[in-house]
């Protein structure tokens, strides 16, 4: 088997794991797709504009482990409850690949980077490693009598968000809603539940500090970052 190589990076406004979403299309942040020089080919990429949504294959690169276990800890689960490892999205696997279903945004050629894809709904972190892009097809994709196991059980979850106006106000207009959706996700790791705790989470450049009690949100603070790392 030929050694597998990065084809690109995908720029997100996720500089930390914290706040990820768990999976692809919940929220609506943006990524960038910039491709290494060798496969900064224009032709590459002739007819994806024709596609509504893109798999995109990635590596783990913050999550690599030398030894792996058969079975982990779902999130959404509590954190208590073990499942086989192939039987979730955890990133703690025999093989650090991940999986994820983008809407395309749009295609262009940019100075010094070549032509890079843009898209939405990622739930990547900021530099992570893209093996591959391939288009969704709907026909063969989707599958209106798939059984979801346990996420099925738990696809409703979500948090109630408050956040006053002041503090919304600090935020760009088009990063007002992003926030909101990532939220109401719930980002807490699974296992801390604790309503006196304030929690902290970087986004585009904004620190957000919030704490949680009885399925409410409530926003605390919203400073910009020590380091602004968005994407430019």
């Amino acid at each position: 088997m030929k050694k597998l190589e990065y084809i690109a990076r995908i720029h997100t406004d996720f500089p930390t794991k914290f706040g990820i979403p768990r999976q692809s299309g919940l929220v609506s942040t943006k990524g960038t797709i910039v491709f290494e020089p060798e496969y900064r080919k224009e032709e590459a990429l002739k007819g994806l504009e024709e596609y509504s949504h893109l798999w995109l294959i990635w590596g783990f690169s913050e999550v690599v482990r030398e030894n792996w276990s058969p079975t982990v800890r779902p999130p959404r689960l509590g954190g208590n409850k073990r499942c086989g490892v192939f039987a979730t999205r955890s990133p703690f696997r025999p093989n650090p690949i991940g999986l994820s279903c983008v809407r395309l945004l749009g295609i262009e050629k940019r100075p010094e980077k070549g032509m890079v894809v843009e898209v939405e709904g990622a739930d990547l972190m900021d530099g992570t490693p893209i093996l591959d892009i391939k288009p969704y097809l709907p026909y063969v994709d989707c599958m209106p009598d798939a059984r979801g196991g346990f996420a099925d059980r738990v696809k409703g979850y979500a948090l109630e968000v408050e956040i006053p106006e002041e503090l919304l106000l600090k935020l760009p207009n088009e990063q007002q809603g992003c926030v909101r959706e990532i939220l109401a996700e719930d980002p807490r790791p699974s296992y801390q539940n604790d309503p006196d705790r304030v929690y902290g989470m970087e986004y585009a450049g904004y620190e957000i500090k919030f704490r949680v009690k009885d399925y409410r949100l409530t926003v605390c603070e919203i400073e910009r970052a020590a380091a602004d790392r968005t994407i430019k």
